[in-house]
C-alpha cells in the first residue's frame, strides 16, 4: 500500500514519517484490498496545547474512509486515528459480506 504524508505549514522529519507509514501500513491486515492512504499533517495557530491535526484518509474499491483528529503530537493523533480506521474498515468488509449473502 502506498502512504501519501504531506506536511502543511512545516517540514516532517523521516522519523515521523516512518512512524506513520509503518502505522497506517499495519491497516492492511483489517482489509486486503486499500489502494492507498494520505496523511495530512497540519499545525494550527492557536494559544492551546492540542494544535496538531492528523487527517488519513484511506480509498478503498468503492469507498472512501476518512479521520480527522486533533491532539498534542502527531504520533498520539496517527495512532487514535489508525485505532479509529480499523474500526471503519472492519465495518466495511462486514456490509460488503452482508451484501453478498
Amino acid at each position: 500500500m502506498k502512504v501519501f504524508t504531506q506536511s502543511v505549514n512545516f517540514s516532517a522529519d523521516q522519523k515521523l514519517i516512518d512512524y506513520i507509514e509503518k502505522k497506517v501500513g499495519g491497516l492492511e491486515k483489517f482489509h486486503d484490498k486499500i489502494v492507498d492512504a494520505e496523511v495530512f499533517l497540519k499545525v494550527q495557530k492557536t494559544s492551546e496545547k492540542e494544535n496538531k491535526i492528523t487527517e488519513v484518509k484511506i480509498n478503498i474499491p468503492g469507498d472512501e474512509l476518512m479521520v480527522k483528529k486533533q491532539c498534542k503530537t502527531f504520533e498520539e493523533g496517527v495512532s487514535v486515528s489508525v485505532e479509529s480506521l480499523k474500526r471503519q474498515l472492519q465495518k466495511s468488509k462486514e456490509k460488503k459480506k452482508d451484501a453478498l449473502v
